[in-house]
C-alpha cells in the first residue's frame, strides 16, 4: 500500500506535506559561509538511528577539504550492529573520523577536544587557538553534547527541534573555540525515504508534518525490521500482513479510537512516534548502508526519467511555438 501512495505522490511532485525551512535555517546556512574561512575543523553530529538521512549535504560542499568528525549521536536508541556498519562506511568511504556516542557517555564526549587536537597536529606549536565549528540537524543532541564538552549548561537543550536559535561562540579552553550554529536542514530532500526518516526522528517540528502520513512509512518499516519489537512492546500475538492492518492494531490495544468507535489514525501514528522517538520500542535503527545503496540507485533512474520527461515536454512546447 505505501508503494502506491508514494507512487501517487511523485506522479504529481510531491513527497509529503511537511515544511521544514524556516528562515532561521537560511540565516544559519549564510552565517556559517561566512564563517568557515576562520574554521579550522568541523564536527557534525548525525542522529546514530538514521546517520545518511541526517547528514546535511550541504555541510560537504561547504567544507572542502577541512578535517571533519562525524558524531552518531543517540547511539544508546540506535541499533548497536548497524551502528558499526555505519562506522565502518563513514571511515572508509568518506574518509572521516566516526564515532558513536551518547549523553550517557560523558567521559567519551569530553574526549571531543583531545581529538580535535590530534587531527591538527600542525596547530599544537602555533599561540592561535582552534577553531572548531559543531553542526548538526535539528534535534540531534547537538546542544547536550556541548554541555558535556563544557561541563556546564551552555546550550539550550530541549526535546524538540529548533531549540538553538543563534550563533553561539564558546571556550571549550585546551586552546579550543567551539562556534554552535542552529539546526540546520536543507530545502529539498531528494530521496523520500530520507524526509519520512527525518520526520519520524523528531528532526522536523510536528505542527509541520502528517503525523499518519510519517505513522504509516513507519509501521510499513517496522514490519519488516523490528516485528519482535512490536509485537513485544503492543502484545500482538499475530503481526498483522500490512501497516494499515498494524496501526488499527495498535490502536484497538490502546485505545486510540475516534468517532464510531474506529481507530484514529493520527493518534495511534503520534503514538507509535512516540515509542520510536523515545527508545520504548527496542535499539532501532532506520537505514542501513546496504538500504542507502539501492535507494540511491533508484533516485538516479527516477532523477533521470525526470529530466528526460522534461526535455520532452520543452521540445513538443518549442515544436508547437514553430507551427505557430
Amino acid at each position: 500500500m505505501i508503494a502506491i501512495i508514494r507512487g501517487f505522490l511523485r506522479q504529481f511532485g510531491g513527497i509529503m506535506s511537511i515544511q521544514w525551512y524556516p528562515g532561521h535555517m537560511h540565516k544559519a546556512q549564510k552565517q556559517i559561509k561566512e564563517l568557515l574561512p576562520d574554521i579550522h575543523i568541523i564536527i557534525e553530529v548525525l542522529d546514530a538511528r538514521l546517520p545518511y538521512s541526517s547528514d546535511n549535504p550541504m555541510i560537504a560542499r561547504l567544507r572542502g577539504e577541512k578535517p571533519c568528525i562525524k558524531i552518531l549521536n543517540k547511539s544508546d536508541l540506535a541499533d548497536p550492529a548497524i551502528t558499526e556498519q555505519w562506522l565502518a562506511y563513514l571511515e572508509q568511504e568518506q574518509g572521516v573520523k566516526a564515532y558513536a556516542l551518547c549523553s550517557e557517555k560523558t567521559g567519551e564526549v569530553r574526549t571531543l577536544t583531545d581529538l580535535c587536537r590530534s587531527m591538527l597536529p600542525a596547530k599544537e606549536k602555533s599561540i592561535r587557538a582552534i577553531h572548531a565549528l559543531i553542526m548538526g540537524i535539528p534535534n540531534v543532541g547537538k546542544s547536550t553534547l556541548i554541555n558535556i564538552m563544557t561541563g556546564r549548561t551552555i546550550a539550550k537543550t530541549g526535546n524538540e527541534p529548533a531549540v538553538t536559535k543563534g550563533q553561539q561562540k564558546i571556550n571549550l579552553g585546551n586552546g579550543i573555540i567551539l562556534f554552535d550554529t542552529p539546526g540546520m536542514l536543507w530545502p529539498k530532500v531528494e530521496n523520500e525515504n530520507s524526509g519520512y526518516r527525518l520526520a519520524a526522528s523528531g528532526a522536523i517540528k510536528d505542527t509541520a508534518m502528517d503525523y499518519d502520513d510519517v505513522g504509516f512509512f513507519a509501521a510499513d518499516y517496522l514490519l519488516k525490521a523490528y516485528p519482535e519489537q512490536l509485537k513485544a512492546r503492543y502484545q500482538l500475538e499475530l503481526l498483522p500482513a500490512s501497516e494499515l492492518e498494524l496501526l488499527e492494531a495498535i490502536g484497538k490495544k490502546r485505545g486510540c479510537l475516534g468517532g464510531g468507535g474506529r481507530v484514529d489514525l493520527v493518534k495511534v501514528s503520534r503514538l507509535l512516534l512516540t515509542d520510536f522517538r523515545a527508545g520504548i520500542l527496542g535499539r532501532i535503527s532506520l537505514e542501513t548502508p546496504e538500504m542507502i545503496a539501492k535507494e540511491k540507485v533508484e533516485l538516479e533512474i527516477y532523477l533521470a526519467e525526470k529530466t528526460s520527461k522534461k526535455k520532452e515536454r520543452l521540445k513538443k512546447f518549442k515544436n508547437k511555438r514553430k507551427k505557430h
